[in-house]
């Protein structure tokens, strides 16, 4: 089992970074991998848990488009999504950034899966945890210290 790096979510950048993911990344729905890759990428932004991005590509359930959006200062315009699997609907629990922003060309085409709406997201071998809130999408990992954005207190830091 690969080990992660220790990272302190306080230490990570603001304007965000985004870096290319090494890990094998999968996503679980109704018993079934509905997103699976090694070639996914993450944003990396101070106080946040590093929120994962998947190549359209490797997503194996249905993505449903749904109404409303938000934008991000720095990546743009987000669409979201239902995710259905076999008939189980995990409403809005994915989103994508089809024209970010230039600083975030490569997540273009990239899903991006909110941990607490799936059955599981895994790092490698390890489940996450969400993201603290129901507003960031970022999956929590045992190498992460810090408190992350999200928590009653900290929205806002």
């Amino acid at each position: 089992m690969q080990t992660l790096p220790i990272e302190n979510v306080q230490d990570y950048p603001r304007p965000p970074s985004l870096e290319d993911v090494p890990q094998h990344l999968r996503v679980m729905l109704a018993d079934q991998v509905a997103a699976d890759t090694t070639k996914g990428l993450r944003v990396l932004e101070t106080h946040h848990a590093p929120t994962y991005y998947l190549p359209r590509d490797s997503v194996h359930a249905d993505l449903v488009p749904v109404s409303g959006g938000s934008f991000c200062e720095w990546k743009g315009q987000a669409q979201y999504y239902d995710v259905v699997v076999e008939g189980k609907v995990a409403r809005r629990a994915a989103w994508t950034y089809e024209r970010p922003s230039s600083s975030f060309a490569p997540i273009a085409g990239h899903v991006a899966f909110y941990a607490g709406l799936m059955d599981a997201c895994f790092v490698g071998e390890e489940r996450v945890i969400p993201q603290p809130g129901d507003f960031y999408g970022g999956w929590v990992t045992s190498n992460l210290r810090g408190t992350p954005k999200g928590s009653r207190g900290t929205t806002h830091w």
